[in-house]
């Protein structure tokens, strides 16, 4: 079983300190984001959508009884970075999830500044996120892991790039529309199996 590194832990933000600071870098200094000049467009429509989802998404009741339920206590290191869309659909309803229990720490660090972290959890070979790992608070072992997307989301995309060769600007859109009808219920309802099958 992998175990997360103390100074992975060290280099991680709270969902409130990496919002602030993603916000405070896209204004006054995107250097801080160590972003190209093609994906700052894509923070900035991020900050937007974060901040519409922080005051909209909502946690299903059967899921918040899940979360308030919990019997140990872990920490969700998420590995994420500001440019991802994926990332801005998903993450706010992990801190959603996140906050209604005192038994889980959501914690969030930058991909490409923990690669060596991020290789441990490549998706089909791929440095693809979100990443979601759910850490033992006491051992830091990393019991179960979730993402980038979820299963539907994965299947869109999927028979996209067969019908069209890859995944495209009009790809993207059809996912975003995914996303903004689901209102992130598939993620909640995964990541809640999930934590059900490891607190078990």
């Amino acid at each position: 079983m992998n175990k997360v590194e103390i100074k992975e832990l060290n280099n991680s933000f709270s969902y409130a300190a990496f919002r602030s600071y993603v916000t405070e870098a896209l204004q006054n200094n995107p250097e801080k984001l160590n972003l190209s000049a093609d994906y700052l467009p894509y923070a900035e429509l991020n900050e937007a959508r974060l901040h519409r989802l922080d005051k909209t998404l909502r946690v299903e009741p059967e899921v918040a009884l899940v979360m308030e339920n919990l019997g140990k206590e872990y920490i969700w290191l998420v590995i994420s970075e500001s440019w991802c869309g994926d990332a801005a659909q998903s993450v706010p309803m992990l801190n959603k999830m996140a906050e209604l229990t005192g038994k889980v720490e959501l914690r969030i660090v930058f991909r490409d500044q923990n690669l060596e972290l991020m290789d441990q959890y490549l998706t089909n070979g791929g440095r693809a996120i979100p990443k979601l790992l759910i850490v033992d608070k006491e051992t830091l072992e990393v019991l179960g892991d979730w993402g980038p997307r979820p299963a539907d989301a994965v299947q869109l995309v999927n028979d996209y790039k067969t019908a069209h060769g890859k995944f495209d600007e009009d790809g993207i859109i059809l996912l975003n529309k995914w996303y903004t009808k689901n209102k992130g219920q598939q993620v909640q309802q995964e990541v809640a199996a999930l934590m059900t099958s490891i607190d078990n």
